[in-house]
């Protein structure tokens, strides 16, 4: 199949996905689906959703990028190491690195610099090597990476049995009420925007959504529970210590915007305009606490808050001790 191919709808009436899928059978719907949700997908000239609904003597037209490498290369980039042994790294990530390539991120990514520091690191498959959690983007802070199956299995197992604690610092908008609390709320990938995730209530036992077979966003929602504590209030602000007790996907944005106070710089759940001189959301994986997979010993790593989140607390007249 050539990278760029025209189709031309002889029967109008089904999703532009569907309709795709169905004529070239050598993509899935769930390719196909990428591929519009990346701009690759016209009809007559025009970017349109999956849903789009076709009509007789529109001509579709579909290109396929050439496909990107599988086995992401080393890059010499500087990593903020906080602790290293033989089955581990503790690392400061900043903000703006891809934890793992992705499309569109092939390159500067968190594993490119771990593949340059350990060059036999090819656990956990080679999209994510020694990855054991993750961090979006533009959240900085500390993240554990195993060096070999044995120890990527036992944190892995840790943050599985919720025996792992992690401490997040947030900013949020507004005066969080009451100062200390738990969230648990389920969350799910937004029904009406893809790209993120919303806070969807669990159906009820005995309704149809309840069956594992039906496939509603409801139905696809997990558990996430996430407890907050107020470190200071500041004006129009709230600095939070946060602790996900679940690994739900923007958990933290997700559940604080859900209570109304959204992460201060979060231009995908809080307001579009950033604020204190922020290009980034605030906030940071401050601290975490797990057991060393070789000899059982509890141990705690701290990552200092960067100069961007520091001085944006300095502006608010408060400095983190």
């Amino acid at each position: 199949m050539s990278n760029k191919t025209e189709l031309e709808v002889e029967i109008g009436g089904a999703r532009l996905d569907r309709y795709i899928a169905e004529h070239l059978p050598e993509l899935s719907r769930a390719a196909v689906q990428r591929l519009i949700d990346d701009g690759f997908v016209f009809v007559n000239g025009v970017a349109r959703k999956a849903s789009y609904r076709v009509r007789v003597g529109e001509t579709i037209t579909l290109t396929i990028p050439p496909p990107e490498p599988a086995t992401p290369r080393a890059e010499k980039i500087p990593l903020d190491i906080l602790y290293e042994d033989d089955d581990l790294i503790v690392i400061n990530k900043p903000a703006g690195m891809v934890v793992h390539p992705a499309a569109g991120h092939r390159e500067g990514t968190l594993v490119n610099a771990l593949l340059a520091h350990c060059p036999h690191l090819n656990i956990g498959g080679e999209e994510r090597p020694g990855i054991v959690h993750r961090l979006d983007r533009e959240t900085s802070g500390i993240l554990v990476v195993a060096k070999n199956d044995v120890a990527l299995r036992e944190v892995q197992a840790q943050f599985k049995a919720r025996r792992v604690h992690k401490i997040y610092l947030a900013l949020v908008e507004g005066i969080v009420k009451p100062p200390h609390g738990k969230i648990d709320a389920p969350i799910g990938r937004d029904p009406k925007h893809r790209q993120k995730m919303a806070v969807i209530p669990l159906p009820s036992l005995g309704s149809r959504d309840a069956s594992p077979l039906h496939s509603t966003p409801a139905a696809r929602a997990r558990q996430a529970v996430t407890v907050y504590h107020t470190r200071a209030n500041l004006g129009a602000y709230t600095l939070l210590e946060v602790e996900p007790q679940t690994g739900r996907t923007h958990q933290v944005r997700v559940h604080l915007a859900f209570l109304g106070f959204p992460v201060v710089g979060d231009t995908v759940y809080g307001k579009k305009k950033n604020a204190l001189g922020l290009t980034r959301q605030f906030l940071h994986a401050w601290k975490i606490t797990f057991t060393l997979p070789r000899d059982g010993r509890t141990v705690s790593f701290t990552a200092p808050l960067p100069d961007e989140l520091r001085e944006a607390l300095h502006r608010l007249g408060y400095t983190l001790t």
